[in-house]
């Protein structure tokens, strides 16, 4: 849907709207990327300001969701030791700014900027693995603590909403080059996800409010600093699958298993991870890779897409051809 007209109708909106943010007039405003929404940066020359502006997909989270949204993050900045960007108020004391672009309307919300990069894939991954661990427990520990307030309103992530026909990232089966013995092999594998997370179950010390992203993208390292960021996909989850977020489009990846271990010593570092839910992390990454496959089947326009999408959906078959493998392992030891 992001067509540079559209882009370009956005960047008008933001420029109409910098006085709700206190920015000047001389503020310039450009594309930072696309993906689930449109995320720009704006910096004003007079104050040296920056800001992280990001521009809602319609028709993904109303309002009253990002208000949640914004809600939880500041309520994680006022009484945690998490690292993420301030949600800027505007000049009417809501963080959520409306920007009308040919008759209809868009979401917006303004981020303070922070400096920092993704973490790269290598031998340094392990380390900020650990690190990410710690900071997901301290997330989680948060959730299961908070009390929200009583309109606060974000999705709820189970196994209907994740990878049903009718999920809300839609259906891995339109993935395109799909193959009739890819269904096959992924529908086996969803089978066991079924079956599996109805015996993990989804009690308060498994389930709860969880940042639902964490993948490499949503990181900035600075120096031994890691910050998190955006929290769109927040909402209630199981805790677990906060790692198998982490290391999307990596599923495959050899480093998996290292990466695992030094998350879990990391997230043991400060809270309590039990050997059952180290054992169901090898489906909740299966459940994100086959979510992942119907994302980037309805989301061909972002550049992930174009980068990622041809080909994807074929991984995501091995992945499930290897978790089956597994799981018939695990059955034949039980015996």
């Amino acid at each position: 849907m992001y067509t540079q007209a559209l882009i370009d109708e956005f960047k008008s909106g933001i420029y109409q709207s910098l006085d709700v943010w206190k920015m000047s007039h001389d503020t310039r405003v450009e594309l930072l990327t696309t993906s689930e929404n449109a995320t720009f940066v704006a910096e004003d020359p007079h104050t040296g300001d920056k800001r992280v502006i990001r521009v809602n997909r319609p028709g993904y989270h109303e309002r009253r969701e990002i208000e949640s949204e914004i809600t939880w993050i500041n309520a994680l900045r006022d009484s945690s030791n998490i690292h993420t960007p301030r949600p800027i108020s505007s000049t009417s004391k809501n963080s959520v700014v409306s920007i009308h672009t040919d008759n209809r309307e868009f979401h917006a919300v303004a981020f303070e900027y922070v400096s920092g990069h993704e973490p790269h894939v290598g031998q340094e991954l392990p380390n900020w693995f650990a690190t990410l661990g710690a900071v997901t427990a301290s997330l989680h520990k948060h959730s299961k603590a908070w009390q929200p307030p009583k309109d606060f309103t974000r999705k709820r992530w189970h196994l209907d909403t994740m990878i049903a026909p009718d999920g809300l990232w839609g259906d891995w089966r339109e993935a395109p080059g799909i193959t009739r013995d890819d269904k096959r092999d992924i529908h086996q594998a969803i089978e066991h996800i079924y079956a599996l997370i109805a015996e993990y179950g989804d009690r308060g010390d498994r389930y709860g409010l969880v940042h639902g992203d964490l993948r490499l993208a949503n990181l900035l390292v600075s120096d031994d600093r890691l910050t998190v960021i955006d929290f769109d996909d927040s909402g209630f989850c199981w805790y677990a699958y906060d790692f198998a977020a982490a290391i999307s489009f990596h599923e495959l990846n050899p480093m998996v298993p290292e990466l695992r271990d030094a998350w879990v010593r990391g997230y043991r570092s400060m809270a309590t991870f039990e050997e059952e839910d180290v054992a169901a992390l090898d489906t909740f990454i299966m459940l994100r890779r086959i979510m992942l496959s119907a994302w980037l089947a309805t989301h061909a326009e972002s550049p992930t897409a174009h980068e990622l999408g041809k080909g994807y959906i074929q991984g995501t078959a091995h992945l499930a051809r290897q978790y089956l493998r597994a799981r018939s392992c695990d059955v034949l030891a039980s015996i």
